[in-house]
């Protein structure tokens, strides 16, 4: 598969659906679905109902989304993606002649719906969705390979280019980056923290003077959150999986027993005892407990960001401040990208739809617009960022993060590493608790 050099001519992508379809023109509905249980990077819970704009090529989250049957370039999205596609859309539907659906999956269904469809020979051409879905993907032959031009790939943030490589090979077009970061109530609290430490001690004194009722915010959860707590976690080296020098991560090992992971353990665990974090905050109540200013730290994401502006407060984006004895604060960078299905009705269509118009800058933004995520490409960051405070500050935050390893081995961390972290939090000893999920992680890469 080569990059192809602007839009299909109308009468070839005709062509291309005829062939594909008999001249047919019902939807094929899709597999039986569903539900993703997996941890997903947190904005599933955090993100706004927003409905599609109106549009006869979208349907109701609430059905079963309708599968390609070669007749047109149907796309899976959530809601927040799908409003902003519509417009561009009828943009390509006009350049090539090529009608695009643009199918509503709510977000924590829409990787086991994928999956699932793909594997019954139905599903979309397209699906929008994170990157840390990508070995799952390609190792369940779902997705098919993304050859961008090395100048289209020079476009983009490399580590959102890294983020869609699994094996050397490119998998999606990326179109946003995000990661967490701290966000802080100006009012309450008007200096920039140095350290960790210095913010445990700006928000005790807010709690002791009556101004807050919480030194700051961070889901952690009964249950956990692996995602959220992992700057900690892997402050001082360790983490999960350990580096390649090639980019990626080597599955075959397991670092959570790690002296360096230990000791990220036992900065969660101070923190906790310092009642910095509580498994009390999760999903429901960590953004609501800062726009009522109980406290005037908060650790999230671009997802808070409206909430945070609707209850009228002034705000800073800032890094995760480190800690004073050198631990850098690491937050796991999500990229948000186009997957092309591995069994597409009209594969040169949706390779020309993600490799020619996913990239250009007009359509980047029309994405940023309906989520705040900074775009992965160069140019339309550059030309958001300028006059937006905000993707600067993003951007900064995200600053020597790392991409959420893609390798289908995680499917086996998320649960044992977040629920080791809240019992962490909850009282019990770092070093025990992650030899005991090391050991859970471990037995689970081998069944």
């Amino acid at each position: 598969m080569k990059r192809t050099t602007g839009a299909i001519a109308v009468s070839g992508v005709a062509a291309l659906l005829l062939t594909a379809c008999g001249g047919g023109t019902t939807d094929t509905p899709a597999a039986p679905m569903t539900t993703d249980t997996m941890s997903e990077t947190g904005d599933a819970a955090q993100e706004s109902s927003a409905a599609p704009a109106d549009d006869s090529s979208a349907t109701s989250g609430e059905a079963a989304p309708a599968a390609s049957d070669g007749s047109s370039l149907v796309i899976w999205a959530d809601d927040l993606r799908a409003a902003a596609l519509q417009k561009h859309a009828k943009e390509f539907e006009a350049e090539t002649g090529v009608p695009v659906k643009i199918q509503v999956v709510a977000n924590e269904k829409l990787r086991e719906q994928f999956k699932d469809s793909v594997g019954a020979d139905a599903g979309p051409d397209i699906a929008v969705g994170a990157h840390d879905w990508l070995g799952e993907l390609v190792q369940n032959n779902v997705v098919a390979p993304v050859q961008m031009a090395a100048d289209v790939q020079s476009g983009f943030n490399p580590e959102s280019i890294e983020a869609v490589t699994y094996e050397g090979q490119t998998y999606g077009v990326p179109y946003a980056v995000e990661s967490i970061a701290l966000i802080r109530n100006t009012a309450l609290a008007p200096e920039t923290p140095a350290s960790m430490e210095d913010l445990v001690a700006q928000g005790k004194k807010l709690v002791e003077d009556g101004k807050t009722e919480l030194i700051m915010t961070q889901e952690v959860g009964k249950e956990g959150n692996a995602y959220s707590l992992y700057p900690y976690l892997a402050a001082y080296g360790g983490g999960i999986f350990p580096l390649l020098d090639a980019g990626g991560f080597d599955g075959t090992k397991v670092i959570i027993d790690s002296p360096e992971s230990i000791k990220g353990g036992e900065k969660i665990s101070w923190l906790a005892k310092e009642k910095a974090l509580s498994t009390n905050q999760d999903g429901s109540n960590v953004i609501p407990l800062f726009t009522e200013g109980k406290a005037a730290f908060m650790v999230s994401g671009p997802w808070a960001i409206q909430q945070i502006k609707d209850a009228g407060i002034d705000y800073a984006i800032e890094p995760i401040p480190d800690f004073e004895d050198g631990g850098e604060t690491t937050p796991f960078l999500g990229v948000q990208t186009f997957y092309v299905s591995a069994k597409s009705k009209n594969p040169q269509i949706a390779q020309t739809f993600v490799q020619e118009f996913v990239s250009k800058p007009e359509v980047q933004i029309s994405l940023f617009e309906a989520g705040d995520r900074p775009p992965a490409l160069t140019a339309a960051y550059e030309q958001v960022a300028k006059d937006n405070a905000d993707i600067q500050a993003w951007g900064e935050a995200a600053a020597g993060g790392t991409p959420m390893p893609n390798i289908p081995q995680m499917n086996s961390v998320w649960g044992p590493l977040g629920k080791a972290e809240a019992d962490i939090v909850s009282g019990d000893a770092a070093a025990d608790r992650l030899k005991t999920a090391q050991s859970e992680v471990e037995a689970a890469l081998k069944q």
